[in-house]
């Protein structure tokens, strides 16, 4: 009981706090001209003040600092220090448009050393394809090229009020969920604390209109290194994951990477697509799953809410297949098939029928 006490106190003082700070912050934003100005490949109409993901982070570590009072969170140490960095780092983005390789290294060291202080790369397959702990050979190479690619997934579906933010909501739910029932509570609060902080903005970013603001890379890039903390403390040897995997013979691979399904995959089809064309593959385009449905004629929300329900089912797809006494292997191959069909074959569908329309209006 004690646990689940303190999981709901840094879920609503997150949220307390983000909802009382994010009109100082939009203040401030403004006074000193934090925006994202519209170009030929954003979708809004004019600058959009861009501090959002510091409301998230106010409302975050308030959280754990008042909970420090009364309880030991030094372990939360590294992962705040983590978030700090690139939070800074995006805020700079958002202002100086700063160079993706200085991005991108600076995403590697965070990985890194994050991975180093916690002690846990990923290096356990928990017996999928009958691998359990990997070399260190392969182990650290596997834990960067997954974590930075995470953190660049989460941050490139930021296109369309909502979509980042509601996505979040949702990934960290499920991983809340699973860390929960593996007893480890710290995560399972940390995850619960972020959404507390997100939902504030979530809602303001849908529905404000004059208090409308964008999370910006400061906010995916920070969400973007806790989603890689969590996924790392789940394939580490050890863990406490580990245990609840074991009596229900589930793939905790197949459940992370369903979990993360339309940021992932949609991200891969896009630097696929980008580089088959001959461009580079951090160019910055409109090729996303989202520009499809924007495009398509739908709206913010609803592209929003309709890449949310995609993911959900993707995840209820991983749940059936661990629940039908199928292999880990048939659970993975099922995610990663079912994740290429809601972002290759819809991004692909969407575009042949929108070509469709356009041929029949110009007979």
């Amino acid at each position: 009981m004690h646990d689940i006490n303190y999981i709901v106190f840094f879920f609503l003082m997150s949220l307390i706090v983000a909802s009382l700070v994010y009109k100082p912050v939009i203040f401030f934003a403004r006074k000193f001209r934090f925006y994202d100005n519209p170009d030929e490949r954003k979708l809004q109409r004019q600058p959009i003040p861009v501090m959002g993901g510091f409301v998230v982070f106010i409302g975050c570590i308030v959280s754990i600092l008042s909970y420090w009072l009364i309880h030991d969170c030094t372990s939360l140490i590294p992962i705040e220090v983590a978030m700090i960095i690139m939070l800074l780092i995006g805020a700079y983005d958002d202002t100086r448009d700063l160079s993706p390789y200085i991005k991108f290294f600076v995403e590697i060291a965070v990985v890194v050393a994050l991975a180093v202080i916690n002690n846990y790369p990923i290096n356990y397959l928990h017996g999928l394809w009958g691998i359990y702990e990997l070399s260190p050979w392969i182990a650290w190479p596997l834990t960067v090229f997954a974590c930075v690619g995470i953190i660049n997934a989460i941050n490139m579906i930021d296109g369309v009020d909502g979509l980042s933010s509601g996505m979040c909501i949702t990934i960290l739910g499920y991983f809340s969920w699973m860390f929960f029932y593996s007893h480890d509570y710290l995560h399972a609060a940390l995850g619960c604390t972020l959404i507390g902080g997100l939902i504030p903005f979530f809602i303001m970013n849908v529905f404000g209109e004059r208090s409308k603001m964008f999370i910006g890379d400061a906010g995916t890039l920070m969400l973007g290194i806790v989603i890689c903390d969590m996924v790392m403390a789940m394939l580490t040897k050890d863990s406490l994951c580990e245990q609840f995997i074991n009596m229900t013979d589930a793939c905790i691979e197949a459940f992370a990477l369903a979990a993360l399904a339309i940021p992932v995959f949609d991200t891969l089809r896009v630097m696929f697509g980008r580089m088959w064309h001959g461009r580079s593959p951090f160019r910055p385009d409109r090729s996303h799953l989202h520009h499809a449905f924007i495009g398509y004629g739908f709206h913010h929300l609803e592209t929003s809410l309709l890449e949310i329900l995609l993911n959900m089912m993707v995840i209820i797809l991983w749940f059936v297949l661990s629940h039908s006494y199928l292999s880990k292997e048939w659970q993975l191959y099922g995610v990663i098939i079912a994740g290429i069909f809601v972002t290759f074959v819809l991004y692909w569908l969407l575009g042949r029928r929108k070509r469709i329309a356009a041929k029949q209006g110009e007979l």
